[in-house]
């Protein structure tokens, strides 16, 4: 269907974006390519005149999250400024056409290699136009950002800097690589390029992100890696850190640790999701090659990086574990005391080599299961956090604590943004400010959070 485009170049877009911080850095791309032609970004999606729903559609959880968005963006058609609705991300890419055919009331779809396209789309459907598809048979586009644009909707002075895009894993649970495609690594200069004016505009922390940051670089011919990168990124100067997150366990190398363990501004901080540690368990996943990685990972970790934080994701309810296979990951988990650890229910993904099994543990049984994981992780929390008191560290300050009179809410290098809690402060000196980096001692924990004291 096709309609005159709008011809009024300020065209107010509003975004919602779902998901991982992946996500959030294409919904950053799609709004700086709106901004290079003319288009408007709106304060929130009520106060615009088209709407874009960035999805996801990891696990069905998300999926649902994702269809009860889109619905409620298209709801606002019938009230305020709302013309119209794109649906943007994994959700458009995944379903393709059966997507379109289930929400009539969605006015356009892009796919994932269609970022580009998205200017011309808004502006179609702000003129009426409705039915609009957009979307490539299989992803394969890697996006840089727009060229001396500066877009950021991490709400912090933090910014998440995707270094590479799809992945070449094959885990029988995962339907990431069908959405995504194979991996793809961008130039390590304009990775290094985008570091420096993130930096220059008044961003403190870079996390690293990929579907898997460890392979980096293996798909490109001019020696990139992760190590490569890792050392040109330290070498920018400044007051600075940055983070790596999403990690294959047996991609976890002796030259890592030890790029890592040398760097100035690498925070001694591993983001390694492990699913299982069983052997049965992750042959079965399709990830036998980490059955070794997974076991030695927190002991080699901790001796090569004294005081490492180390985060995983494990899997539970997965067809064919039993109580003994779940018992052997309960063990792992209360030996190994990461310092944050998220667990999953299995959510059978069509299209995936586990899908089909008819094995799979009852749903009460996996939630069992993820609640008795969790109340060990609690338990390791605990005593990390007294572990923790009296031990210095430096925290950047993000923003006042609501909770308490003149503290603030920081991180630590322990803690990456949005997962894994935060640091409640007290004592910062009275010129402190948002951005700023300030010595604390710890002096506690609360939950998930740590508390400390300026010092």
């Amino acid at each position: 269907m096709s309609a005159e485009p709008a011809t009024d170049g300020s065209v107010r877009v509003g975004f919602i974006s779902l998901g991982c911080a992946k996500n959030l850095v294409d919904a950053q791309i799609m709004a700086g390519r709106l901004l290079d032609q003319g288009l408007v970004l709106a304060e929130s999606p009520e106060r615009s005149q088209v709407v874009v729903v960035n999805t996801c559609a990891f696990i069905e959880a998300a999926r649902e999250e994702s269809i009860d968005a889109i619905l409620e963006a298209c709801a606002l058609k019938t009230k305020g400024s709302v013309r119209a609705v794109v649906v943007a991300g994994c959700l458009s890419q995944r379903y393709q056409t059966e997507l379109a055919e289930s929400l009539p009331e969605v006015d356009a779809f892009i796919g994932l290699d269609e970022l580009d396209r998205l200017p011309a789309v808004v502006r179609s459907v702000a003129g009426g136009a409705r039915g609009l598809y957009t979307v490539s048979a299989q992803a394969a586009a890697l996006f840089e950002p727009s060229p001396g644009r500066i877009v950021v909707f991490s709400g912090g002075p933090h910014a998440y800097l995707k270094i590479a895009e799809g992945c070449n894993h094959a885990c029988a649970f995962c339907a990431i690589p069908a959405i995504r495609g194979r991996h793809r690594s961008r130039a390590q200069q304009d990775i290094v390029a985008e570091a420096a004016a993130l930096l220059e505009a008044g961003y403190r922390e870079l996390n690293l992100i990929s579907q898997d940051t460890m392979f980096y670089g293996r798909d490109r011919d001019d020696g990139a890696s992760l190590v490569s990168l890792l050392r040109a990124l330290d070498g920018i100067g400044g007051a600075y850190r940055i983070r790596i997150l999403y990690g294959y366990p047996s991609a976890v190398t002796a030259e890592l640790l030890e790029a890592m363990a040398g760097a100035r501004h690498v925070c001694r901080y591993l983001d390694v999701p492990v699913q299982h540690v069983h052997p049965a368990m992750l042959r079965a996943m399709l990830r036998a090659e980490t059955v070794d990685a997974v076991a030695a990972l927190p002991a080699r970790a901790r001796r090569a990086l004294p005081g490492v934080a180390l985060r995983t994701t494990c899997l539970v309810g997965f067809p064919g574990e039993t109580e003994e296979h779940f018992a052997h990951l309960e063990a792992y988990v209360r030996e190994a005391a990461f310092d944050h650890l998220g667990v999953f229910v299995y959510s059978p993904e069509e299209g995936t080599p586990a899908a089909a099994r008819p094995d799979r543990p009852p749903p009460e049984v996996a939630e069992e299961r993820r609640r008795r994981l969790l109340l060990a992780q609690r338990e390791n929390v605990a005593r990390k956090a007294a572990a923790l008191i009296g031990t210095p560290a430096t925290a950047l300050l993000e923003s006042g604590d609501a909770g308490g009179a003149g503290g603030w809410l920081g991180r630590t290098g322990r803690q990456a943004p949005d997962v894994d809690g935060v640091t409640r402060i007290r004592g910062a000196p009275a010129e402190a400010g948002i951005g700023d980096f300030v010595p604390v001692v710890y002096t506690g924990g609360e939950e998930y959070d740590l508390l400390a004291r300026c010092s």
